[in-house]
């Protein structure tokens, strides 16, 4: 909160910090999403062998997965992104 007050008391827009803790959050989002498809891809190559009418690579689970984990994410990003714009710069700076 501090560090964003800062910002916005030196002159940064409301959509910068917006942008800010978006981009920040995403890019935490996009690791984690990378290393759990390899991860996935990995266990269902294990799996495959073992289990009955199991692809090694089922492509549109896959698909239906990362989207849906990457828009939850979103979300998730989007509403501490939107309250971080409401930070009057005053008080973030007052307090401590």
């Amino acid at each position: 909160m501090r560090e964003l007050g800062i910002r916005m008391a030196l002159g940064a827009a409301r959509c910068d910090v917006f942008r800010l803790v978006l981009s920040q959050g995403i890019a935490l989002v996009a690791i984690g999403i990378s290393l759990g498809l390899m991860g996935a891809i990995a266990a269902s190559r294990a799996s495959g062998s073992v289990l009955y009418g199991v692809g090694a690579l089922d492509l549109p689970a896959f698909a239906i997965a990362i989207v849906s984990l990457a828009l939850v994410a979103l979300l998730a990003c989007i509403l501490p992104a939107r309250r971080a714009t409401q930070v009057d710069p005053i008080v973030a700076l007052r307090s401590e």
